[in-house]
């Protein structure tokens, strides 16, 4: 009975440093865990803050596509008058510049770029009736229409540009028409006619 006693007696004794082993053990998981838990905390708040920079990437991104490209536009004159004539379908960009009374029409020459002495004639006039045929080189960009249009276009923004560059000039180029935008236009066709007016030829038989 006694050896029973001693033996009860031991096995406690024995099982208690089994019992503290695991529960370091226990405690030992339970830090690791909460470690573990702490890291996904951290990691999920910098989750969202990663995204947040990637949005802001994103837009600088999509704003730099977005910027409008450059242009290439003609060499600015200094000391120019800009201005704009129109006539018919034509538009006539004009630019008036102190020189030696050269006219460059696209580039060209006006006496290469018109066909007709009458057509130089009508470019010339507002210069002509200044006395500023002399004093000024005029550079012009026109497209559409045909000759004619374009001369009226030339003219107009001629005109236009001489009254910046000087107000006195206004009154005469006004009495003469120079500033005035002709608005007639080509007529438009209509049905069972041959062009805006014309009737086909009437037939009694």
């Amino acid at each position: 009975m006694a050896e029973e006693i001693e033996e009860k007696k031991t096995a406690p004794e024995a099982e208690a440093p089994k019992a503290k082993a695991e529960k370091a053990v226990k405690k030992t998981t339970t830090k690791k865990t909460t470690a573990k838990e702490e890291v996904k905390v951290e990691e999920k708040s910098e989750k969202p803050v990663k995204k947040a920079v990637k949005k802001e990437e994103v837009k600088e991104e999509t704003a730099v596509k977005a910027a409008p490209r450059k242009v290439k536009t003609t060499k600015a004159v200094p000391h120019a008058k800009i201005s704009t004539g129109r006539r018919k379908d034509a538009i006539a960009r004009v630019r008036l510049v102190k020189g030696s009374g050269k006219i460059i029409i696209n580039g060209r020459d006006m006496d290469s770029y018109l066909p007709l002495e009458t057509l130089k004639l009508i470019v010339r006039q507002p210069l002509v009736l200044t006395d500023t045929a002399d004093k000024f080189d005029v550079l012009c960009n026109v497209h559409g229409g045909g000759y004619t249009g374009q001369t009226g276009a030339i003219r107009h923004g001629i005109a236009r540009a001489l009254v910046k560059e000087n107000e006195t000039y206004k009154a005469e180029l006004k009495k003469a028409g120079f500033l005035s935008r002709d608005s007639r236009m080509k007529e438009r066709k209509k049905y069972g006619l041959k062009k805006a007016r014309k009737a086909p030829q009437f037939s009694k038989r």
